[in-house]
């Protein structure tokens, strides 16, 4: 038999198809709309993953396993409904049946064919973008070594590779397997079909074990789409019940596998939710104390001209005397330092002046207590002299000194030689006893 006549076999319309073409010939409606709004609900449903990791210019938090089991489920899955023998029936009938009733007849398939394409597109991003670091996390050259070490080993370049080779050779080989059944042994189809689909089961059975350790590791959902989620995880089971519609338990291995991925998203959906909700409260708790705490500093500023002490003015640490050459402030003798009148009268006009500008009494002269009051240790009765007084005593004394010292020393000449007689005449006075 030639290739030709393999093929018309293959999709040929024989007596048990009649009723099928029957049935593609007189459409319901209501499963039109169904098939339709499925097929518009897968479209969507990938959309925002899709946005995602293109927006954020990484695949980071999406496991590269993940992607290797979801493209080939997806893949076995396509390949699985193409061999059935209702879709085989579908197709056959086609020649029957206008293309409105034929287009309508083959939406199943085309679902599927949407889900295969939309899975991958996101291989093709995640080979596009797996590299790429956190978006909250810097990427210059200062944390290019720390970046270096804490990417997994599972994400290098040759992982991502590894994984868009083995999503193309599964592919091809799928095909080359139905092409070579279809042609050489069309009634192994069914059989082929159904291990396809128990492949897809499989494959899809563990699909999201490793997303889901992914996930559980770094405790948030990186690039992967909650909303995604939200519309496949009840999607999966809406679309499962349309199927059975369409292929009966026959095709159990066609729709269980979107009974199962539901309830494996479902469950990937409920972590990615509680860990977005504790980003979110942790964000939000961060987001009081930062608040709190600036406001404990606006409090602290309104009031700390009133409370807080500041440090002194520059007045505290300036000295006029230093332009004068004089001794600094509140000197304890200021009459012992001027040469002249004017050097005293200005100094102690200098030490009045500080005097009243000391905002700290225990720094005064004194002491505590007033600043202006004098603590002389002369008796209260005894008048003070004043500062030209003592100006003018001190070097009054100073110019007698000469004249004060030459009568001093006669006096202690004269002492001495007293002294000596006296000590003379007690040893005559004992020696005459002995």
């Amino acid at each position: 038999m030639s290739d030709a006549a393999h093929v018309a076999a293959l999709f040929s319309v024989g007596a048990t198809a009649v009723d099928r073409c029957e049935i593609m010939a007189r459409p319901n409606m209501t499963n039109i709309v169904a098939s339709l709004f499925i097929l518009i609900g897968l479209l969507v449903s990938y959309l925002p993953q899709h946005w995602r990791i293109y927006s954020r210019g990484t695949a980071e938090g999406i496991s590269p396993y993940f992607v290797l089991l979801g493209t080939t489920s997806a893949t076995a899955g396509f390949a699985n409904i193409l061999t059935t023998e209702p879709s085989r029936q579908d197709i056959a009938c086609c020649k029957l049946v206008g293309p409105l009733d034929c287009a309508f007849g083959l939406l199943g398939i085309a679902q599927l064919g949407v889900q295969w394409m939309c899975f991958i597109a996101i291989m093709v991003l995640y080979l596009v973008y797996f590299r790429a670091a956190s978006p909250d996390q810097p990427s210059d050259a200062e944390v290019e070594a720390e970046t270096e070490a804490e990417i997994d080993p599972k994400t290098s370049r040759t992982t991502a590779l590894l994984v868009g080779t083995v999503c193309v050779l599964h592919a091809v080989v799928i095909v080359a397997v139905t092409v070579v059944l279809s042609l050489s042994h069309p009634d192994s189809l069914n059989n082929w079909a159904d291990f396809l689909g128990v492949m897809a089961a499989m494959l899809a059975a563990v699909q999201y074990l490793p997303q889901i350790w992914t996930t559980w590791r770094i405790k948030h959902v990186g690039s992967l789409s909650i909303p995604m989620m939200c519309i496949q995880t009840p999607g999966g089971v809406v679309f499962a019940i349309s199927l059975y519609s369409r292929l009966g338990l026959r095709g159990w291995s066609t729709w269980g596998i979107f009974v199962l991925s539901a309830l494996m998203q479902g469950s990937l959906l409920a972590m990615a939710m509680y860990f977005e909700i504790a980003r979110e409260n942790a964000e939000a708790a961060a987001n009081r104390r930062a608040a709190a705490r600036s406001a404990r500093r606006a409090a602290r500023g309104a009031q700390g001209s009133l409370s807080v002490p500041k440090r002194p003015g520059t007045f505290r640490t300036y000295s006029e005397a230093y332009d004068d050459t004089l001794p600094g402030p509140y000197t304890a003798h200021p009459e012992s330092y001027a040469e002249t009148p004017d050097e005293l009268d200005r100094l102690w006009y200098r030490e009045e002046r500080q005097i009243n500008n000391e905002t700290r009494p225990l720094l005064a002269p004194g002491g505590i207590g007033n600043p202006h009051r004098s603590y002389s240790s002369r008796s209260i009765n005894e008048p003070q002299q004043t500062p030209h007084a003592r100006f003018s005593s001190r070097h009054s004394g100073s110019r007698k000194k000469g004249s004060g010292g030459s009568s001093s020393a006669g006096k202690t000449k004269e002492s001495g030689s007293s002294s000596s007689k006296k000590s003379k005449s007690s040893n005559k006075d004992k020696s005459s006893k002995k």
